[in-house]
């Protein structure tokens, strides 16, 4: 019976022995595994990571490149700029025109029949040349070309200004371009330009109203020949049968339109058409003016152009009679601008 216990307690033991062998061997596939899956996806998230890298430095690669375009680009941009302000500086024109009245004395001879209904001008616009001085400059103008012509022969110029002496620089003026055209103007006599008309009506309809409300003398209107009317823009042209009814209504500059439906205000204006001809560029340098440099503010700005002056003006100093001088202190810019025979 002993022998018989002991066979299947060694039995038992065997079957306990290979079961907790087969469940280490599967506990040790299964570590096996996970370190496996570990393994490849470290090698996985590896490889991602320098994709990643390669990707970024492409990415750094092209951003460098596109801010080295941006930066070109910006700079050819200021280029064109500056070059846009210069030649807006130089050809633009802006000046206002003061208002004159004209009276019409008489037609001589009509050469054409719009003679007749139109008026017609001719202006002309000459731009004068200029230049700008800056702090520490002066501009001088001598009588004679000859006094400043050997003066730019110097290299420098020693003066004397308050016990102070220094060498000032004499340069050659070099203008801007100037520009001359004329201004050809044609305004109507017997047809105004009239606007803010309120499209309340239809088209046929509101040229009626229009005729009838400027027909009315009373309002300083007139018999009326033709309306046209433009209804996207509100606006309308009335053309009189009779000159002065056109030019009244227009210094009045505004009306009252009867619509039919109520009364409104519209602008009044003259019909005019202009052209721009004979434009011309031109340039210049004033012989008898020079430019000097360098000067220091050791008095006042009075007290400085005049020693300028007395300098000058002695032909010991290989100088002459001074027309015109302009000294400008520093801090300071003034544009001084020159006439037609090139003084100041």
């Amino acid at each position: 019976m002993k022998i018989e216990k002991a066979d299947d307690e060694k039995s038992r033991l065997t079957l306990e022995k290979l079961d907790t062998d087969e469940r280490k061997k599967e506990a040790q596939n299964a570590t096996t595994s996970v370190m496996q899956a570990q393994e490849q996806l470290a090698q996985d998230i590896t490889n991602k990571m320098k994709e990643i890298e390669v990707q970024i430095q492409g990415i750094e690669k092209e951003n460098m490149h596109l801010r080295s375009r941006l930066e070109r680009f910006c700079e050819e941009r200021m280029a064109k700029k500056a070059e846009m302000d210069t030649l807006q500086r130089r050809f633009k024109i802006k000046a206002v025109i003061p208002e004159k009245r004209i009276k019409f004395s008489g037609l001589e001879k009509a050469e054409r029949e719009d003679l007749c209904s139109n008026t017609e001008g001719v202006f002309t616009i000459t731009q004068r040349p200029c230049t700008l001085l800056s702090g520490g400059e002066a501009l001088i103008t001598f009588e004679e070309e000859k006094v400043a012509q050997q003066i730019l022969r110097l290299a420098k110029c020693s003066v004397s200004l308050d016990q102070t002496k220094m060498d000032i620089k004499p340069f050659c003026l070099n203008l801007e371009p100037s520009v001359k055209f004329e201004v050809h103007l044609n305004v109507s006599k017997r047809t105004v330009q009239v606007a803010q008309a309120p499209p309340v009506l239809p088209d046929e309809r509101m040229r009626d109203r229009l005729e009838i409300s400027f027909s009315k003398p009373s309002c300083g209107g007139g018999e009326v020949e033709r309306v046209s009317y433009d209804r996207s823009s509100g606006t309308a042209q009335i053309t009189f049968l009779n000159t002065g009814v056109a030019e009244r209504l227009a210094l009045r500059r505004r009306h009252r339109l009867d619509t039919g439906n109520g009364e409104t205000m519209v602008d009044v204006a003259p019909l005019f058409n202009y052209q721009l001809r004979k434009f011309q560029t031109y340039c210049g340098a004033p012989m008898r003016s020079i430019l000097l440099r360098g000067i220091q503010d050791v008095m006042e700005e009075e007290d400085v152009q005049d020693h300028l002056e007395i300098h000058f003006q002695k032909p010991s100093n290989y100088g002459g009679e001074v027309e015109s001088i302009r000294y400008v202190a520093h801090g300071k810019e003034v544009k001084a601008f020159f006439s037609e025979d090139l003084g100041v």
